[in-house]
């Protein structure tokens, strides 16, 4: 029986590759001439440090333009609330989101279910595992799914016949 996987993932390899971009630019533009303006790295997780508001904001932008040159979806950035820290001093926590959620797997499911085509969707971890009889009515339902959900990066993986 033909079936793919809904999945959301991001290359963790280009994120890196992404922020060290980023703190290059940082020291080397003008604009930010003795500022501490940085981003760390966790895993997933990004801590943008700025000296102020303002520079975090450019810091945030040209680390999106280094993303998205690197084939990384922005929509999959959690942006957290800005810090105050020592001095006047912020930094912002920002999530690199992967893996579907419940609720946005339970969405996914309603939208398949709801279209009538012939189709059976379920939760396999953090995927959604789609199967049916024929391989058009697989790719209708991507091409379901891709209209339904813009606020998420979604890939489409291992497409079985």
């Amino acid at each position: 029986m033909p079936s793919f996987d809904i999945v959301s993932e991001v290359d963790l390899q280009e994120v890196r590759n992404a922020v060290d971009q980023v703190n290059k630019e940082v020291k080397t533009r003008f604009d930010f001439k003795g500022s501490d303006a940085r981003v760390e790295q966790s895993e997933y997780t990004l801590t943008i440090f700025a000296d102020d508001d303002f520079k975090l904001d450019q810091v945030l932008d040209i680390l999106r333009t280094k993303l998205t040159k690197r084939q990384v979806d922005v929509r999959c950035l959690d942006m957290g609330h800005i810090e105050k820290i020592s001095g006047n001093k912020v930094k912002q926590q920002v999530v690199v989101k992967t893996g579907l959620e419940k609720d946005l797997a339970k969405k996914i499911i309603r939208h398949i279910k709801d279209s009538k085509l012939k189709v059976q969707a379920s939760i396999q971890g953090d995927s959604v595992r789609v199967s049916g009889a024929k391989r058009d009515i697989l790719q209708e339902a991507i091409q379901l799914i891709k209209k339904a959900v813009v606020e998420y990066p979604l890939q489409y993986q291992n497409f079985r016949d």
